[in-house]
């Protein structure tokens, strides 16, 4: 939204995101408990209200009876299908993208095997991708899209991506002249972050940490609702803090990084190594030699876990990884991060051991819509 200098105008725009972020957290509510939670006059309410009417974006459900005299509420909820935002995930050779309503709902996505190695033949291929999905989807709000390896949100440029063998890339630039939308560069596993956030209903004026266990191991700390990148980009990189010094070699360079330990192709390696032709898939037909595995990577990211309390003392800790529908991996994580963490600390640590995995396309197409909703100072 492009705003005409500052004063009411502004002032407007602002109070029209904070309406917008009230509907789709509450999803059903009524111009006068929009304007009590906000703390903003029922004038101003109703005027905003009015016109996300008149532009048929949210619709009126009926009146609500209530006991105390007086007129009757009127129940109002958002379209969410006026309002769609989408999240392109790059990951080693695919493409996955999600199209999602203002609920994060899916409404469209597609997947497809593709080289990534050379990035101006990727990127030709992502500016296709956008133009596409918004001659389908001109509701879109804006895209996200996100790659693996160390991201600069702010200038759009991937850095380094060990994945996909990219070094100092810009990916905006080309993609913002081809695309005529709001968009928006991450870290894949910042903007799964996001959802899992949103996700599990947790307190955004705390922090919280995110971890992923897939290809390789990443981090996030989300902070008041906001991604905590650091300096350089490379703050919650979990996967490459080094626990063994002495231990396999990473795809960074380094030796005995957690991601050596305790992602998919690790633990792949690991069963294979006690029983030729065992692998997580038939995981069944060996269960002692499962179990041992993950009780052992359990105290690795135990280990690794208590740092993380210690140093940045999240509220929460969201664990996102395969190992967790086995129950000696969780046994061993809760309990080696508690032999492992000062007492008072851990007590005041909440851990989530997600059931499902999050997809980050989702979570990027989050991203467009926190975006769209953020104030404009």
């Amino acid at each position: 939204m492009k705003v005409a200098g500052k004063g009411p105008a502004l002032l407007r725009l602002n109070n029209l995101k904070r309406v917008m972020t009230q509907l789709r957290s509450t999803r059903i509510t009524s111009r006068q408990d929009i304007a009590l939670a906000l703390q903003l006059s029922k004038n101003t309410v109703s005027l905003i209200v009015d016109d996300l009417l008149a532009q048929g974006l949210i619709h009126e459900l009926g009146p609500v009876s209530v006991a105390a005299a007086g007129r009757p509420k009127i129940e109002i909820s958002l379209r969410a299908e006026k309002l769609k935002s989408a999240g392109i995930m790059v990951e080693r050779n695919a493409i996955h993208w999600r199209v999602c309503d203002y609920f994060s709902q899916v409404i469209a996505e597609q997947t497809w095997q593709t080289a990534t190695a050379d990035p101006e033949q990727l990127l030709r291929e992502l500016e296709e991708v956008c133009q596409t999905l918004h001659a389908a989807h001109p509701e879109l709000l804006g895209i996200a899209v996100g790659f693996p390896g160390i991201i600069d949100p702010q200038r759009g440029r991937v850095h380094f991506s060990a994945h996909l063998g990219w070094q100092d890339v810009d990916v905006l630039t080309p993609l913002v002249s081809a695309c005529r939308l709001p968009l928006r560069i991450m870290h894949n596993v910042k903007a799964a972050a996001l959802l899992s956030v949103e996700q599990l209903d947790l307190d955004r004026a705390q922090s919280h940490f995110y971890l992923r266990i897939g290809e390789g191991v990443g981090g996030a700390l989300v902070e008041q609702g906001e991604v905590f990148v650091g300096s350089s980009w490379t703050a919650g990189e979990i996967g490459h803090l080094q626990v063994q010094p002495k231990g396999l070699r990473c795809s960074c360079g380094r030796s005995g990084c957690l991601e050596t330990l305790i992602s998919q192709p690790a633990i792949q390696q690991q069963l294979g190594q006690r029983k030729t032709g065992l692998r997580w898939q038939n995981a069944a037909s060996e269960p002692q030699i499962v179990s041992e595995v993950m009780a052992l990577t359990g105290q690795h990211l135990g280990h690794a876990l208590s740092h993380v309390m210690q140093l940045v003392n999240p509220a929460s800790i969201i664990i996102d990884g395969p190992w967790n529908t086995h129950p000696a991996f969780i046994q061993a994580v809760e309990e080696t991060a508690q032999a492992s963490t000062l007492a008072f600390t851990f007590s005041h640590t909440q851990l989530h051991f997600l059931p499902q995995r999050i997809d980050p396309a989702n979570g990027l197409a989050l991203a467009v819509i926190e975006q769209y909703e953020r104030a404009i100072s």
